[in-house]
């Protein structure tokens, strides 16, 4: 069984109207609900094996506050096709990953990850977490999935949580 985890990057911050998109950092918020993220995920022993991280800064940066709860350090990919990709694009990244990998994480951003959460929610999805999804998938949200076969394959998983930090703190 192969285990997806898709989190959304923490809320960055727009106090400096004037970076770059690429170059914002996270929020107050964000950095309390990046931690957050990271201690569930650590409590829930959903241990990701291989992380694939947009490049921008609010999704590197998010990613380091995660890892940062976690008992081992998996390995990491940044890669800059994952900023602003859309739901095929990650798909896409996603395929490639190693095969040996058991657990899987994306940090990217919407509507790229929304849209791919809702794609590949299958039958047999857990009701409350796909009505979590489909009222929104916001900063710091974690989607889980499983499924049988290889990364290379991937078209279809079910959902088994949708995890808001609201709902956590």
């Amino acid at each position: 069984m192969k285990e997806l985890l898709l989190l959304r990057h923490a809320k960055s911050s727009w106090d400096d109207p004037a970076l770059d998109d690429f170059d914002r950092p996270l929020a107050q918020r964000g950095l309390k609900a990046a931690k957050l993220m990271g201690l569930e995920l650590a409590a829930r022993d959903w241990l990701p094996d291989q992380v694939l991280v947009s490049s921008a800064l609010r999704t590197r940066d998010t990613w380091r506050l995660v890892a940062a709860e976690l008992p081992a350090h998996p390995r990491v990919v940044f890669a800059e096709a994952l900023y602003e990709a859309s739901a095929a694009d990650i798909l896409s990244q996603i395929r490639k990953v190693d095969p040996s990998s058991g657990c899987v994480a994306v940090v990217g951003h919407n509507p790229g990850l929304e849209d791919l959460a809702k794609q590949l929610a299958g039958s047999g999805s857990e009701a409350r977490a796909h009505k979590r999804l489909e009222e929104k998938f916001p900063t710091a949200a974690i989607a889980r999935f499983v499924f049988d076969g290889d990364w290379s394959g991937l078209s279809v998983a079910r959902l088994t949580h949708c995890l808001r930090p609201k709902d956590l703190s």
